[in-house]
């Protein structure tokens, strides 16, 4: 549906300013069958919550176990299906869809000034098909037994009792979820931008969905190709990957990270696009260096798909493809540094909002850098081959993946927050919450470093001594990461519950979707938006609490602006 429709067919003048996407049918049908973005977008949310509880929680029981050197509440074989469930849980049914499916859902239509996506249909039907993927998984929860950890090694996965073929079906079926969302959000960028919103004019949160949108559909099909042939394999017994039958193991591993590794890219190049917003309004400055941090996405999507042999070091491949793949591997580190440096360099001299959003991006820098550095250490062949399968492995990908692309996630959800449900929230709880987390989570996976260079083998129930005062330290931030997660879950419930009305622009955002109403009209503008430089602030006025920031046009005389105050519930 055109922009010009949307506009035209919305509900009318002061009756239609009190309606929006929310109350503009109650009723549960109309949410099931919606084809709105933004209803499509918090029912992914509300979905892949529950998801991360019960990824979250099956990672408590984790650390809970590892609180003791011997057996603590599980046997070692029920350590291992609890952790393997906790890995495809978190990133097949998580982290992969997190941010696209639920901010780029709701946020990436606005940023364009779009009624709606180009395929709405496509985007309800995206929904549903994950949710079949989720099933699936349940069923492999419920079926049990699958130990293989999400990575499905085989030929491990290709014998045993058949349960782990739920999961590999899962993560085949949950694929196309992907692919229909990459599809539609590249449509929509090239076709359904407002008029004079050149491509130098976009968001950075917009380019950043438009490199993640490329990677899924390019690389999604391939493991799911490889799930398909793994179930071959299982019921046909064709030798593609298990020796005994004439495979080989080490081809099912490049089929899996060639998908893989640019996979990490989907989780984490919608946080970069996030951070970018974060920063720029409570900075009161444009990004530094916007064009190169654009094209740093573009650039990491490209160079994402040449470095999957990297986890493959001590997988028997040569020694000269080892040493192409550590070199390739520096070089992604370059436009990944751009970003950073761009983004430390934006916030210099600036005049500093310290609101929750903001807060969740500095905790982003911290802990993302942390990860972006040991995994540069990861590359260097000599220094893989000693870490390699330890719990520096894994302290480093939470670091990326946890402390990059959930940190950032969280933060999104505090800055959209008020546009989503036209609520503010409790900012001193919102920052107690953003400080339990960023504690908990260093907490957490800072002693892992230390155990993983001192020998500690992941996905080990028991161990030695030596390294129990460590684990205990890991469980017990683990403890506090998820008590911090539940403030800020309180803090949403309280909000919606009683809080304040949120103004349009509370943040004083310059990017399109803070020209319309908080919560959006259905088709998100009752007028067609004024396209702006998205990171100018220079005309935006702060008028007081309940108004927020107002565009000002540059030739209105001037008015005195009061100082932000802390957005309250």
């Amino acid at each position: 549906m055109s922009q010009t429709t949307a506009t035209d067919t919305g509900n009318v003048a002061a009756p239609r300013a009190m309606k929006h996407y929310l109350n503009h049918d109650k009723t549960i049908w109309s949410w099931l069958s919606t084809v709105d973005h933004k209803r499509i977008g918090l029912m992914y949310g509300v979905t892949l919550a529950i998801m991360f509880l019960i990824g979250g929680t099956l990672a408590l029981l984790v650390r809970i176990e590892l609180l003791t050197k011997g057996p603590t509440i599980m046997e070692a074989d029920t350590y291992n299906q609890v952790f393997t469930m906790h890995g495809i849980v978190m990133v097949f049914l998580f982290l992969v869809p997190s941010i696209p499916a639920v901010l780029g859902n709701f946020a990436l239509p606005m940023h364009l000034g779009a009624a709606d996506v180009a395929f709405p249909r496509l985007n309800l039907a995206s929904y549903y098909v994950y949710l079949a993927g989720g099933a699936l998984v349940l069923c492999g929860l419920i079926v049990g037994n699958v130990d293989t950890g999400w990575t499905f090694y085989t030929p491990y996965s290709s014998q045993g009792d058949g349960s782990v073929l739920f999961l590999t079906s899962a993560v085949f079926v949950a694929g196309f979820a992907s692919i229909f969302t990459g599809i539609n959000f590249i449509v929509t960028i090239h076709k359904m931008r407002a008029p004079g919103l050149t491509w130098d004019r976009l968001s950075l949160f917009t380019w950043s969905m438009y490199a993640v949108s490329i990677v899924q559909v390019l690389a999604t099909p391939v493991v799911g190709i490889t799930m398909v042939l793994l179930f071959f394999e299982r019921f046909l017994g064709i030798g593609i990957f298990d020796p005994a039958l004439g495979g080989d193991p080490i081809l099912y591993q490049h089929f899996f990270w060639f998908y893989s590794h640019p996979a990490v890219y989907i989780m984490i190049l919608p946080a970069f696009g996030v951070v970018s917003e974060l920063i720029a309004p409570f900075v009161r400055q444009p990004i530094n260096g916007y064009k190169f941090v654009a094209l740093s996405s573009v650039a990491i999507a490209f160079l994402g798909f040449l470095v999957w042999g990297h986890h493959m070091f001590v997988s028997g491949q040569s020694a000269v493809s080892s040493i192409v793949f550590s070199l390739i591997t520096y070089l992604i580190g370059i436009p990944t540094g751009v970003k950073v440096c761009n983004w430390v360099v934006t916030m210099y001299k600036g005049s500093i909002w310290l609101q929750t959003p903001f807060l969740y991006a500095l905790s982003f820098l911290f802990l993302f850098t942390i990860g972006g550095l040991t995994g540069i250490m990861l590359g260097v062949l000599a220094i893989d081959i000693h870490l390699h399968d330890t719990y520096f492995v894994v302290s480093h990908f939470h670091y990326v993946m946890m402390g990059g692309t959930v940190i950032a996630a969280i933060g999104a959800l505090h800055y959209w927050w008020p546009k989503m449900t036209g609520k503010m929230f409790s900012e001193t709880w919102g920052k107690v919450s953003c400080l339990l987390v960023f504690l908990g989570f260093n907490l957490t996976f800072l002693p892992q470093f230390v155990l993983g260079s001192r020998g500690m083998p992941r996905r080990y129930a028991q161990y030695v001594a030596e390294f129990q005062e460590l684990h205990q330290m890991s469980s017990y931030g683990a403890f506090l990461l998820g008590f911090g997660l539940f403030v800020a879950l309180g803090v949403f419930i309280h909000s919606m519950m009683a809080g304040k009305k949120a103004p349009p622009n509370p943040w004083g955002g310059a990017t399109l979707e803070w020209q319309c109403t908080s919560p959006p009209p259905y088709y998100n503008f009752l007028e067609p938006p004024t396209v702006n430089d998205p990171y100018n602030y220079k005309p935006l006025v702060y008028r007081d609490g309940d108004r927020g920031w107002e565009y000002v046009h540059p030739e209105a005389p001037e008015v005195p602006q009061s100082e932000p105050e802390p957005a309250q519930s």
